[in-house]
């Protein structure tokens, strides 16, 4: 049995939570990648990543290269004597790294693959109305999410559940399966499955501006996956006009109503309470909801402070 030297590669908050769980499991972690400093925000401060805040919590050995294949970080990175490297929502890795330790580079990644390859996956599989998903790991080669599969762990998707839930109960079956795969790397018994290529592959495209906005005309069940599949982030989004004003409005929650109506698509109704937008097979529900420079608020909270008209649309 060949005592497990690892280092780890990761940046969101998703890897954090696989980083604490082998470090509690007590692995040897003799190196941290984390991707580098930036600014973000309005004032534009240099933001750490999720994983370097914990990196430095926890004492660990840190490097932020900007460039994989830089030879001063490919010396740091050799100088660490890892013999197995662990990636979790990283970037892709040049040969030169992934080859680079004894027992290989295998990576977490948060859908059942093939399917979802790509940035995205937990947001695309709840999109697309999936009513399963899981996490699958894999030795890493020198294409993207392609590598022979170790392990995989299915979990169901509720109805109602949104990406941020997903995120988190995934972070937890992630954590499990990665532990199970350091076991059978250490012992010597880890096998693998290709990969099968075929047609009906789904993928985790980026997200951006355009594939987060609603577009009115697709069916409730459509458009209500797409705003739990956005929630809490990225948010989707649309126009909202009425009276010669249109503001960009975030949709955080919202419910369908399945029924038939005389409404024309996309007018918005609404009451002290309550707003609904009409759609071809019904309605959707708003439930929270974020207007420019506004904090996301509940449908009641908006509506104390602004009245539509019956002119009111989204687009």
């Amino acid at each position: 049995m060949e005592q497990l030297r690892i280092v780890f590669m990761g940046t969101p908050e998703f890897a954090v939570g696989i980083l604490d769980t082998i470090i509690k499991n007590n692995y040897n972690i003799v190196g941290v990648i984390t991707a580098a400093d930036k600014p973000a925000g309005r004032g534009q401060k240099i933001k750490y990543s999720a994983v370097k805040e914990y990196a430095l919590a926890n004492n660990l050995t840190l490097l932020q290269p900007t460039n994989l294949k830089d030879e001063s970080f490919l010396e740091d990175l050799k100088a660490l004597n890892a013999n197995l490297q662990v990636v979790v929502a990283f970037r892709m890795l040049p040969e030169a790294v992934w080859k680079m330790p004894k027992l290989g580079t295998f990576n977490l990644h948060a859908s059942l693959l093939p399917n979802y390859r790509g940035a995205a996956p937990i947001n695309w599989a709840i999109i697309n109305g999936d009513t399963k998903t899981g996490v699958t790991t894999f030795f890493i080669d020198d294409k993207i999410d392609t590598g022979a599969m170790i392990l995989s762990s299915e979990t169901a998707i509720a109805p109602d559940e949104n990406a941020g839930q997903l995120h988190d109960r995934l972070m937890q079956l992630g954590s499990e399966t990665v532990l199970k795969t350091l076991a059978l790397i250490e012992k010597g018994n880890a096998t693998t499955t290709i990969q099968k290529e075929n047609a009906e592959i789904k993928t985790a495209y980026k997200l951006n501006k355009e594939n987060c906005k609603i577009d009115w005309t697709k069916s409730a069940a459509e458009i209500y996956n797409l705003i739990r599949g956005l929630s809490p982030y990225p948010s989707a989004w649309c126009f909202i006009s009425d009276k010669n004003e249109e503001w960009n409005v975030k949709i955080h929650e919202a419910k369908m109503i399945l029924e038939d109506h005389n409404y024309t698509i996309g007018s918005l109704i609404s009451s002290k309470k309550e707003i609904k937008i009409a759609v071809k097979d019904g309605f959707i529900q708003v439930l929270r909801l974020q207007f420019p420079g506004k904090k996301n608020m509940s449908t009641p909270e908006l509506l104390n402070g602004i009245t539509f008209s019956e002119e009111a649309k989204t687009q």
